[in-house]
């Protein structure tokens, strides 16, 4: 007697639990994700509509990289009118430079991490385990359309010692609230939990004159992408490329 067909053994199982789990064994049917502009048209283009909602996207990058510039243009187009938090590990937030970038400070909450420590930059997972639990509060609270955990000043020897464990619940919590976290750093920390991962990079800096600075041209590159929105086949650009305004302050640390 011949043996029954793998096709054939699915529609057994089905019909024998189609009263309790219907289709049990059907695949789920891939949905578009819901995305936010990030403020820069380049980006954009290159992420087809923006960042993923409800999820963790890092930034990455050395120093004057553009990380902190594309941050604070992804906050100021949600701070037009919704709530936005920014954890500031190493307390080098500079709100001038944000409100230069459009960010509508009073939709913007900030939170220092500071210690009273004299000797705290001999022990700096006490800022660090400060910003974690500050992030775990916002995003368990609700309500924030994004959060920038900054981890840009934090060495990487000591931010990859962040439990996988406390990534997983970020995503877990981000995913609920559809919250966009945004992580800066220099390197990439989240690793499965991160739905996004944008490796940004110095180009030039831009002068009219000679004497002029113009702005900074930035590149970006896609670095890993856990979920997939997009709705057609075609290729995806493997990068691109940006200015930010010489008026853009924080450029200088970005």
């Amino acid at each position: 007697m011949p043996m029954p067909s793998s096709t054939a053994v699915r529609l057994q199982i089905e019909r024998a639990v189609e009263h309790r789990f219907p289709a049990a064994l059907t695949p789920v049917a891939r949905t578009i994700r819901e995305v936010a502009s990030t403020g820069v048209a380049e980006v954009d283009a290159l992420l087809d509509g923006g960042l993923p909602v409800g999820a963790i996207s890092e930034f990455t990058g050395p120093e004057s990289s553009g990380r902190t510039s594309l941050a604070l243009a992804f906050v100021a187009r949600r701070t037009e009118d919704q709530m936005c938090a920014w954890v500031d590990v190493a307390d080098a937030f500079d709100p001038q430079s944000a409100a230069a970038n459009g960010v509508v400070l009073r939709h913007l909450l900030w939170v220092r991490c500071r210690s009273a420590d004299r000797q705290a930059k001999a022990k700096p997972w006490s800022r660090l385990d400060q910003a974690l639990r500050a992030t775990d509060l916002l995003l368990q609270a609700g309500g924030f359309a994004a959060i920038v955990l900054d981890l840009a000043n934090t060495a990487p020897e000591h931010a990859c010692k962040i439990p996988l464990a406390s990534w997983f619940r970020f995503r877990q919590a981000a995913d609920s609230s559809r919250c966009c976290l945004i992580v800066l750093g220099k390197a990439d920390y989240a690793q499965s939990s991160a739905a996004l991962v944008l490796e940004c990079a110095p180009v030039r800096a831009e002068t009219a004159g000679g004497t002029l600075l113009r702005g900074f041209e930035f590149n970006v590159q896609r670095g890993q992408e856990r979920f997939t929105h997009f709705s057609t086949g075609r290729r995806k650009p493997p990068a691109s490329t940006w200015l930010a305004g010489a008026a853009w302050k924080s450029d200088r640390r970005a």
